[in-house]
C-alpha cells in the first residue's frame, strides 16, 4: 500500500476494528448459532442442523402471529402515530407563543426520556381495569372495559406513541425551521390555505427529514421489548406478542437458543428491508 493511501486509512482503522469486534463479530456468531440446535439446558454440545430452525419458524402459527403483530405495532405506533403526531406538534408549536412551546415541548420530551420500564408501568396503570382511563370514562358515564385484555395491541401501540413522539417532534421542528419564511409567505399571499401549503410546499421540502425520521423510528419500534413486556407480557393469549417477545420466550423461557437466534435474524432481516426501502425513497427526486 502506498504511503499516501496508508495515511488515509490509518485514521479510520480504530473505528473499523471496533465495528468488526463489537458489531460484525457478534452478528456473525449469532448467524452461526441460528443454524444449530443450541439449548440452555439438557445438552452437552450443539449440532449443526441447517435451515431447520427457519423451517420450524415459518411453520409455527405463534411465529406468524408475532410477525403480523409486529407489523401492526410498527405501522400504528411508528409510521402513523409518532410520525403524524410529531409533525402535527412541530407545525403547531411553530406558530405558538414561546411559553406554549416551552410547556408543550417539556411535557412531550419528559415522556421520551423516561426509562422504558417506568413508562410501561405508567401506561399499565392508565389502561388497566381499575386504571385512570376507566376512571375518566366512568366519571363521564361512558362504557369502560379492560383495555389490556380486549385491545392489547392497540394499548401498547398508544403507549409507544406516547413515549416516542418527542423524537419525531424534534426532527420535524428542526426541519420546519429550515424552510425559508419567504416561500410560505408568498404562498399565503397567493391564497394557498394551510393544508395546501403543507401538502405542496412543506412536505416536499422536508422529504428527506421525513424519510430519515421514518427509518429511525421504524428500527426503534421493531426492537421495542420492555414497554410491551411490562404492560402485557405479550398476552393475553399472544395477542400482543411481537417478535422481540417471541424471541425472548423461545430463547430464555423455552431454552431454545438456536431457534430464538433464528427468529432474531429474521427480525434483523425485516429491519434491513425497511431500511433499504427508506434509503431508496430518500434517493428518489421529488
Amino acid at each position: 500500500m502506498a504511503p499516501r493511501s496508508l495515511v488515509r486509512v490509518l485514521p479510520v482503522t480504530p473505528a473499523v476494528v471496533l465495528l468488526l469486534l463489537f458489531l460484525a463479530g457478534p452478528i456473525a456468531y449469532c448467524a452461526y448459532i441460528a443454524f444449530t440446535d443450541l439449548q440452555l439446558t439438557g445438552q452437552a454440545e450443539a449440532s449443526f442442523i441447517g435451515f431447520d430452525n427457519f423451517r420450524t419458524a415459518f411453520g409455527d402459527e405463534a411465529f406468524l402471529n408475532a410477525v403480523w403483530l409486529t407489523l401492526v405495532f410498527t405501522v400504528l405506533s411508528s409510521l402513523v402515530g409518532q410520525n403524524t403526531l410529531g409533525l402535527a406538534l412541530a407545525a403547531l408549536m411553530r406558530r405558538a407563543s414561546r411559553p406554549v412551546r416551552t410547556l408543550t415541548g417539556g411535557i412531550v420530551v419528559t415522556a421520551w426520556v423516561l426509562p422504558e420500564v417506568v413508562a410501561g408501568f405508567l401506561l399499565y396503570a392508565f389502561f388497566r381495569r381499575e386504571g385512570t382511563l376507566n376512571a375518566i370514562l366512568d366519571w363521564l358515564r361512558l362504557p369502560s372495559q379492560n383495555w389490556l385484555f380486549t385491545l392489547p395491541i392497540l394499548a401498547v401501540s398508544f403507549a409507544n406513541v406516547w413515549r416516542g413522539t418527542a423524537f419525531s417532534m424534534l426532527v420535524y421542528s428542526a426541519a420546519l425551521n429550515e424552510i425559508p419564511k419567504e416561500i410560505t409567505e408568498a404562498a399565503e399571499v397567493d391564497g394557498a390555505g394551510g393544508l395546501r401549503r403543507m401538502w405542496h410546499i412543506t412536505l416536499p421540502m422536508i422529504r428527506r427529514s421525513i424519510g430519515t425520521n421514518l427509518m429511525l423510528n421504524t428500527l426503534q419500534t421493531l426492537s421495542v421489548f420492555g414497554l410491551i413486556w411490562v404492560m402485557t407480557r405479550g398476552g393475553p393469549g399472544g395477542r400482543s406478542q411481537t417478535l422481540p417477545l417471541f424471541m425472548y420466550e423461545q430463547a430464555f423461557q423455552n431454552s431454545l437458543i438456536g431457534y430464538g437466534t433464528a427468529v432474531a435474524l429474521l427480525l434483523l432481516l425485516i429491519g434491513s428491508l425497511f431500511s433499504v426501502l427508506y434509503l431508496r425513497l430518500l434517493r428518489t427526486e421529488v
